[in-house]
């Protein structure tokens, strides 16, 4: 299938985290498939290198800045036909290196600034009786793979989106999630500088034996937003290597172990 199937020509697209790993590809794929974009970063030099109609620059952990900046984008402009709420950020942490401080932090950046983010929009796309969300959660938001905070906003986040998909799709708004696994973005790379063998201790976990790509989850993405997913709503897809259909190292470990010999 091509991208000229999904038929967004002339579609309005914002896309939040646009200056990241991931959002530089979202930019790119959607761009491809003929899509207007607007994207959203911390600040406009982190947008420098993207080729976008427009771009805002707010905080999502200023909730107010948040919510006026995209308040004053649909006054000038109208709601965006499609929104990919992408931007993120987490710390690698267990329950132990949790502090009340840590905590108010991510749900600051990963809950409450998306909700500020786009509740003005999916108002606004109902009001006009159309429009489609992705939101990029993790799956921290579905089983425990550490960073607890993470986790739990990334779970709110996926409970937010089914709201919406439930409360708005009569007035013909589309919500899905998606849940990358870990994506080979580069933010591993000082990580395997520092530790040449990481994933040696990563990968066997992912039944595919290796990490998803930017592209990949832009291609869900592109997917669950566009057109040829017109009957999909409130649905949460992984899209992980396999990590949450089960657990490989078990397979491995145990069952593997168990076997008889000869």
């Amino acid at each position: 299938m091509t991208v000229s199937a999904f038929q967004l020509e002339g579609k309005s697209v914002l896309i939040s985290g646009a200056g990241g790993g991931i959002g530089a590809v979202l930019v790119r794929t959607f761009a491809d498939a003929g899509a207007q974009i607007t994207g959203t970063d911390q600040t406009l030099a982190m947008l420098d290198h993207l080729d976008l109609e427009q771009k805002l620059a707010f905080d999502l952990s200023d909730v107010d800045v948040t919510s006026a900046a995209i308040r004053a984008h649909i006054e000038h402009f109208g709601a965006p036909d499609i929104v990919i709420s992408n931007a993120g950020y987490t710390r690698a942490e267990r329950l132990e290196d949790v502090t009340d401080a840590n905590w108010q932090s991510e749900m600051a950046i990963n809950l409450n600034g998306v909700y500020a983010m786009t509740a003005p929009i999916v108002d606004a796309m109902a009001r006009r009786g159309s429009g489609s969300l992705v939101f990029i959660s993790s799956v921290n938001g579905l089983a425990h793979y550490g960073n607890p905070a993470y986790a739990a906003a990334k779970a709110g986040m996926i409970a937010y989106a089914k709201a919406i998909a439930v409360e708005r799709g009569g007035s013909g708004v589309r919500t899905n999630v998606i849940c990358p696994g870990s994506v080979r973005t580069s933010a591993w790379d000082h990580r395997l500088v520092e530790n040449p063998h990481l994933l040696d201790n990563v990968l066997p976990h992912y039944p595919l034996g290796r990490l998803v790509t930017p592209q990949e989850v832009a291609n869900a993405a592109l997917f669950l937003a566009s057109p040829m997913a017109s009957g999909i709503t409130g649905t949460v897809v992984p899209v992980d290597g396999g990590l949450t259909a089960g657990n490989l190292r078990f397979v491995s470990d145990v069952l593997g172990a168990a076997r008889p010999q000869g």
